[in-house]
């Protein structure tokens, strides 16, 4: 969540979320389609309360076409399903062989009213999402198709400013981070060398992305620039029928990983922003710090010795006072929180460590792409944001070696690179006109 930095799009906000993560590209035959029985939600909290104002709701539907070939000879043969997502290549103007239409709705709900957002370029509610990146046969231009699924001056409702964006497609997975083995003790070869040394586990993988750019002004309320976000989905309960369960939740990043207790992850993940209260000695009384002191207090690395850590509280609970905490807030909860009135950084200038690099368009204030966020809340968690006598290794460079910045994304909507193809072969020499004519020829769909 962040002032869009795109030239020419000062006064929007981008919205992002990630779903089923460490996708591999290669993933076939039937990849990596969402989820028709859940929903998908992008929540906006405009005025301090912890309680979503605004609720983004994308419900995905796919549509099996059944392309079907004719199989055996003449007299004695048989219409038979094809098991595969293509039958042929897929290009921008041309989806005759795709066999599976993903698409969706997108419904914005504002207290007890939800309002359908329209297509603007059917004049339909449904929305077309482009196929996962088989591979350069399947999809000779793979960016090409799938920004033409980028729809355009879509009106939200509620908003009377124009111009929002809406993408949901899959994309090149943008979290960077030496995954293996940070959760390996943190063995990497120096937690405080080089941000650069170790390797990016996610570089390989994929991931589904549903991303949004909306007028700050339909997101803010009255004179608050601060909104706070979050993301969540829900799923049928498998024991009643027809109701639907909070699955998962995801404000701040790693939180549920390396701040909330092993035995309540499920329950943070069913929990609400405004019941963060049962939560809060995660945030005050933080084990990670010990953890990073136990496995490297022979090398001089001490845990803050502040308690309870207010200055955790403020990244991750209420906001940093001066920079994006609300005029107004009733409660503390887990949250993303962007301050819309400070312009955002051009991609250039970006410091990727953010707020503790100088730069107060990044993280914590918002998250851009391109935000270390790994090596950031390292260095947070051990108290950057303190003194040094509340926190003797406050000022250490703890980094997980696999780097992070701007230049690792794009500059423009939807800012998330073109996903990894599944077969990294190019594209072959098309097939002859006379052999597509026999092939089409057997095809039904």
């Amino acid at each position: 969540m962040f002032n869009s930095y795109e030239t020419g799009r000062t006064g929007f906000v981008t919205l992002v979320a990630n779903y089923i993560p460490l996708q591999d590209a290669y993933g076939g035959p039937n990849y990596f389609t969402l989820d028709p029985n859940g929903r998908y939600n992008i929540n906006i909290d405009n005025n301090g309360d912890a309680v979503a104002d605004i609720v983004f709701q994308f419900r995905a539907i796919n549509t099996n076409k059944d392309i079907s070939l004719t199989v055996g000879e003449s007299g004695n043969n048989r219409q038979v399903s094809v098991p595969v997502v293509n039958v042929g290549p897929i290009t921008a103007g041309n989806t005759t062989n795709l066999n599976v239409i993903e698409s969706y709705f997108l419904d914005v709900q504002r207290g007890s009213t939800t309002q359908p957002v329209i297509n603007p370029s059917t004049g339909r509610r449904i929305f077309t999402k482009p196929v996962d990146n088989i591979g350069n046969k399947s999809l000779p231009d793979y960016a090409t198709y799938a920004n033409s699924y980028i729809y355009n001056n879509v009106q939200i409702p509620g908003c009377s400013a124009p111009g929002s964006r809406v993408f949901v497609g899959q994309r090149k997975d943008p979290f960077i981070v030496n995954l293996g083995e940070v959760f390996d003790l943190v063995n990497v070869t120096n937690p405080l060398g080089s941000p650069s040394a170790e390797t990016d586990d996610l570089a390989d993988k994929n991931v589904t992305s549903f991303i949004l750019e909306i007028p700050a002004s339909c997101l803010t309320s009255g004179g608050e620039p601060v909104i706070a976000g979050w993301t969540s989905s829900v799923s049928p309960s498998p024991t009643q029928p027809n109701t639907l369960v909070q699955v998962s939740r995801l404000g701040n990043p790693l939180v549920n990983e390396v701040v909330i207790g092993l035995k309540d992850k499920d329950r943070f993940n069913a929990s609400r922003p405004q019941d963060d209260a049962q939560f809060a000695d995660y945030v005050g009384y933080p084990t990670f710090p010990e953890i990073l002191e136990l496995l490297f207090g022979a090398a001089g690395v001490q845990a803050p010795n502040l308690f309870p850590r207010a200055d955790l509280q403020q990244v991750f609970l209420t906001g940093v006072p001066g920079l994006n905490q609300p005029q107004t807030q009733t409660r503390p909860a887990e949250l993303m929180r962007l301050n819309t009135s400070i312009a955002a950084t051009p991609a250039a200038s970006q410091s990727n460590l953010g707020v503790v690099g100088g730069d107060l368009a990044g993280y914590p204030n918002g998250r851009r792409p391109g935000d270390d966020i790994v090596d950031i809340t390292l260095r947070a968690a051990m108290g950057v944001l303190l003194t040094p006598a509340q926190a003797p290794s406050g000022q250490l460079p703890f980094t997980d070696g696999a780097l992070s910045n701007s230049s690792f994304f794009d500059t423009t909507f939807p800012y998330l690179k073109t996903p990894i193809a599944g077969s990294p072969n190019a594209s072959p020499t098309p097939v002859s006109p006379a052999s597509a004519q026999v092939s089409t020829a057997r095809r039904t769909q």
